[in-house]
């Protein structure tokens, strides 16, 4: 992932440095293993463990003879400890390298994304407490529906993200596993108790029939998971930058000292962070795609997923990291505007009080299609002539006949719609 969409203790994880200390890790461990077998002689272990080393440099001008990454980077390992580094890579195969160490990454990378989620959830469930009581109109299709609050709004947010921090967690957990079975996955050459050894050393866990490579289908598994992230992430911003639009204006982005929105147009100040939110949620749905692609490999083992999960690992856990943060500073300087909400649901003429209206003809006796065709006519005539509907609805006889004028003030009171609110607020508080 570029720099521009990076935070530094994310895409650190995932330098070159970073994933050769990883195989070295692995390689480690299983050192460690064999010498307590017996297999390894103690003195040799020492020295192994002493002068072990790696040259990023070194071992990519070793791959260009190999055109093999992990034998140019045991090569260059091999030139740092001498002759113990016999007993390195002893009875394993690449993929037992390349998929424990990658196990290693994913764990620590999901932990990050764990703190972020978590602290979005956080930043939700405040926001929606502060305006819990802010009237809003709810919109379905886009035009106006009925009375909510701007809190209740945030709160579903609240809630969807607290999902997906136990999305990550369970995806995260079903991807940090390793293997080390050997060519094949039989253990001809490393023994299961190594691999046991190995992986509760590294915290990881296993593959319980691995065919060489670890299946491809828990990646694919973790790719949806920061996918739907994002894509909840994309939700929420769609929904920010609707309510920005000029002719709304009930909440917009915070717009700094010395900002600029627009090259030729001085006034602009466009929903830019919640627009880049939304694109970069697409890059995550493409990698989940390339995930999915990744499941179907060859018999024991191929190397078609590997080319791609050197992007889409890495960039995935960066970019949602990224996003994680930026929607999180969104959300904290939201500029929420209450009297311009309230200014929106009237603008409609009442119109989202037509539900209410429809059931208290019904309980003066009325069929349902009875009262509908009354409230529908002069919902219509509200629509094209902008004439409020409370007005409409007392002029005609059909409805004045059986709700008065106190009856029909009542009926258009925004606070009777989110009266049961509170018990979705108690719900949020034990988030």
């Amino acid at each position: 992932m570029i720099g521009r969409y990076s935070r530094p203790e994310m895409a650190a994880l995932w330098t070159e440095e970073a994933k050769l200390g990883r195989w070295l890790e692995v390689e480690l461990a299983v050192c460690r293993a064999w010498a307590a077998r017996g297999v390894i002689p103690v003195e040799d272990l020492a020295e192994i463990e002493n002068r072990a080393g790696f040259s990023v440099e070194r071992t990519m001008e070793i791959e260009k003879t190999t055109n093999h990454d992990v034998v140019a980077f045991l090569t260059d390992v091999a030139e740092h400890i001498g002759p113990a580094s016999r007993w390195v890579h002893y009875g394993m195969t690449s993929s037992d390298v390349l998929d424990t160490a990658m196990g290693l990454g994913i764990a620590r990378a999901g932990a990050l994304l764990a703190t972020a989620q978590a602290e979005l959830t956080a930043t939700l469930r405040v926001r929606a407490i502060e305006h819990w009581d802010t009237i809003a109109v709810g919109r379905t299709h886009g035009i106006h529906a009925e009375p909510t609050t701007f809190g209740a709004k945030l709160a579903g947010h609240a809630f969807e993200s607290r999902r997906n921090e136990e999305r990550l967690a369970r995806a995260v957990a079903g991807a940090a596993v390793g293997s080390l079975s050997g060519a094949v996955g039989t253990y001809a050459t490393l023994e299961p108790g190594v691999e046991a050894d190995v992986l509760g050393e590294l915290e990881l866990g296993i593959e319980p029939a691995a065919t060489q490579v670890v299946a491809r289908d828990r990646h694919a598994d973790l790719m949806t998971a920061l996918a739907i992230a994002g894509s909840s992430l994309d939700r929420l911003a769609t929904e920010l930058r609707h309510l920005q639009r000029t002719e709304l204006r009930e909440a917009e982005e915070a717009f700094t000292v010395g900002q600029k929105g627009s090259s030729a147009m001085p006034h602009k100040r466009n929903p830019i962070t919640a627009e880049r939110i939304s694109g970069l949620a697409r890059v995550l749905r493409g990698n989940a795609v390339a995930g999915l692609e990744n499941v179907a490999l060859w018999h024991e083992r191929d190397i078609s997923h590997s080319s791609v999960e050197r992007v889409i690992v890495p960039d995935g856990f960066i970019l949602l990291d990224y996003l994680l943060m930026k929607t999180r500073n969104l959300v904290e300087d939201l500029v929420v505007y209450p009297g311009r909400m309230e200014e929106v649901l009237a603008s409609s003429q009442g119109l989202v009080f037509s539900q209410r209206v429809l059931l208290a003809l019904v309980d003066t006796g009325l069929t349902r299609e009875e009262a509908y065709a009354m409230v529908q006519r002069n919902g219509l005539r509200s629509w094209d002539e902008g004439t409020p509907l409370r007005d409409l609805l007392g002029a005609d006889a059909d409805v004045s006949a059986r709700l008065d004028a106190d009856a029909l003030d009542d009926l258009f009171d925004p606070r009777w719609h989110t009266r049961h609110l509170g018990e979705i607020r108690e719900r949020l508080e034990s988030l």
